[in-house]
């Protein structure tokens, strides 16, 4: 997340990385399963960030959840926010009638069974799998950060994740976004990138993987 919205040419940007509350680096009892079964409560944590380091029109960068975070905080406090950048987002995971999320519900109670049963082992099984590219660097920090987590508290979130059903917020948020979707993403298919980009309510630019820091350069220049 940067506020406010300008880098090289247009000047010096201000740049706000914060952690989700059920990261290792986060203290564990902050993390209420009960509270965060929803993304709306991540979605306040957000918004009282932004609230606290008085930032407004800022461009928010979301990966995964974190995107349809952002989307949730953005219908919420739209004056907070200047542009969405949505990172492999997805309002939905499950297929639905005309609708292709990705899994169907037995694929999803395969996750949740094996995340409870033998977490350590979901983690080198997955990580490669979310990574998808063959970078061993790249798998290694994921499964390492991954595998911080305790089992209960990461089949907590991927539930929370996985069952979600945000499609109804896509066309309540007006901020332009622009979509980054990687061809080779296991986890959420092309379809929903093109499916956020026709029910976004602002003005949404789909584009590729490949383009994202020419994307990044051309949002953190605009309006200052």
């Amino acid at each position: 997340m940067w506020g406010p919205p300008q880098m090289d040419g247009c000047g010096a940007a201000t740049v706000v990385v914060f952690d989700l509350v059920f990261a290792p680096s986060v203290k564990p009892h902050l993390y209420d399963p009960n509270k965060y079964s929803r993304l709306d409560a991540y979605a306040q944590d957000l918004i009282c960030l932004l609230d606290e380091l008085n930032v407004t029109r800022a461009v928010y960068l979301g990966h995964s959840m974190s995107a349809m975070i952002g989307c949730l905080a953005a219908r919420k406090r739209p004056q907070f926010f200047q542009h969405l950048v949505l990172l492999s987002g997805s309002p939905r995971y499950l297929n639905a009638k005309a609708y292709y999320g990705g899994f169907n519900r037995k694929e999803l109670h395969t996750i949740f069974t094996n995340i409870h049963q033998n977490f350590p082992e979901w983690v080198q099984t997955f990580a490669p799998m979310a990574i998808s590219v063959n970078n061993s660097e790249a798998i290694g920090e994921f499964e390492f950060s991954l595998g911080r987590m305790k089992p209960e508290m990461a089949l907590s979130v991927a539930k929370t994740v996985f069952l979600s059903d945000l499609r109804w917020v896509l066309p309540r948020v007006q901020v332009p976004s622009t979509i980054i979707q990687s061809k080779k993403d296991v986890i959420v298919p092309e379809f929903v990138a093109f499916y956020m980009k026709k029910k976004l309510g602002g003005h949404a630019q789909l584009t590729a993987y490949p383009l994202l820091l020419h994307v990044l350069k051309k949002v953190l220049c605009i309006d200052k």
